[in-house]
């Protein structure tokens, strides 16, 4: 019966002489002449075995003993063996083996110690042997973290009402603009790969659908190198009709936040461990301030001990975050009534200067931007020489206010971002699975 490392406390606690089989990869091997101890690693966690002369081997059908065949780290075996307690094994207690089989051995070179200690490698080293170091338990720990944000976000959202789309990756242009993008060969002439699913979710709102969702990936072709960019990043979009203003979004963040973080809270409380990370509970969310953009600038100039500030830059991110948690105890600031030269053209306007627009800091970053969205065709048209925009060039999206568009808006939170700020990892590169930058197109 195959059990997972984790399974192995209980058994031996329960005192069960049943033989039983793990199966994962060697992560550690201490050879203490006759014995071994050997670290196995799976999904669920380690166990120790525990490898005697008497121990059975077999590798491609070929037999030795414990002593006489050799394990490389990294091989993946099947061992069974008889569970037992043992207060100084990982967890509690080890497996007493008596055969373990060899499925497949690793080489002995690796290039990339999986068992090491990830902050004495660079960046570019854990990048660079991506196949190897994403097995490093803390290093996978970010993506369990993430699968739960990513299954959270959605189930909130699904007990909202909201229905979950899937939307084309190759468009005609940018909802945004004609800059940053990706151009690809598309037969006879060249699409863009999407910054962002917006167009469509507006679409999807106006069908009647009113509350929409996306969990895809996003594109910019920006020409950047820094730690909070990612040119291909996991964006979670969401669309909403019938709103009156930004803070009906900004609620709807607050709840779904609060969500998330209680769920990261509690299925991946070994994986935080590793990362000796925490996230906000509910009433640090609710505590979070909201702070018009004008407001905004003046508290990080007031915070920053004579650094000029004259917008929301990356260093007013982080001395807004450092005020939030000073004044309210929250890692959390929603900055609101962005000025409207700051915003895309289909943002609503709140009055002359200012729009009904908004980002969301949290841990000294922004990972959200959002904002009601212009609904009426006139109000639209109107807008566009102001920004440049020739109506010609946007007929589908005229189109989409012609015809009987709500009131609506949304937002976008940067998945690979939250992941970051909850563990504290400095460079969102290292919280994108396969990250792609200017210079990064493999693994």
């Amino acid at each position: 019966m195959r059990v997972l490392a984790k399974d192995i406390p209980a058994a031996a606690r329960n005192n069960s002489t049943e033989e039983v089989q793990v199966s994962g990869w060697i992560h550690r091997i201490r050879d203490m002449g006759g014995i071994r101890f050997v670290v196995l690693r799976d999904r669920s966690g380690m166990v120790q075995l525990v490898l005697s002369e008497s121990t059975a081997i077999k590798e491609d059908g070929l037999s030795g003993s414990g002593t006489e065949t050799g394990l490389t780290l990294e091989s993946v075996v099947h061992a069974r063996g008889i569970p037992a307690l043992n207060e100084k094994a990982p967890g509690g207690a080890e497996l007493q083996i008596r055969s373990l089989e060899i499925i497949n051995r690793a080489q002995a070179d690796l290039p990339f110690q999986v068992n090491g200690d990830t902050t004495r490698q660079g960046l570019e080293t854990i990048l660079d042997n991506r196949i190897l170091s994403i097995r490093n338990p803390k290093i996978r720990a970010i993506f369990n973290v993430q699968a739960t944000i990513i299954e959270a976000f959605s189930a909130c959202l699904r007990s909202l009402d909201f229905t979950e789309i899937k939307t084309s990756k190759l468009v005609w242009g940018g909802t945004e603009g004609g800059t940053e993008l990706f151009e690809v060969e598309y037969f006879d002439r060249k699409v863009c790969l999407a910054q962002s699913p917006q167009f469509y979710k507006e679409t999807m709102v106006s069908s009647g659908m009113e509350r929409v969702f996306e969990v895809a990936p996003a594109y910019r072709a920006e020409k950047h190198d820094t730690p909070r960019h990612l040119n291909e990043y996991v964006s979670l979009d969401i669309e909403m009709a019938f709103i009156e203003s930004e803070k009906d979004l900004i609620d709807l963040e607050r709840q779904l936040l609060a969500y998330i973080f209680e769920e990261v809270s509690r299925k991946n409380s070994s994986d935080l461990a590793l990362w000796n990370a925490a996230v906000p509970d509910t009433e640090a969310v609710s505590r979070a301030p909201v702070i018009g953009y004008e407001d905004a600038v003046k508290t990080a100039n007031d915070w920053s001990k004579g650094t000029r500030i004259f917008d929301i830059n990356p260093e007013a991110e982080r001395f807004l975050c450092e005020w939030a948690m000073k004044e309210f105890n929250t890692d959390l600031v929603f900055i609101n009534e962005f000025p409207r030269r700051y915003r895309p053209f289909y943002t609503y306007p709140s009055d002359a200067n200012r729009t009904m627009s908004f980002d969301t800091l949290f841990r000294g970053l922004e990972i959200t931007t959002g904002g009601r969205r212009q609904h009426r065709y006139e109000a639209f048209v109107e807008t566009l020489p102001r920004f440049g925009l020739k109506l010609e060039d946007l007929q589908n999206y005229a189109a989409l206010l012609r015809y009987g568009c709500p009131p609506h808006g949304g937002f976008a939170i940067g998945c690979e971002r939250l992941t970051s700020r909850i563990l504290g990892i400095a460079n969102v590169k290292e919280a994108s699975l396969f990250p792609r930058d200017r210079k990064r197109v493999t693994p």
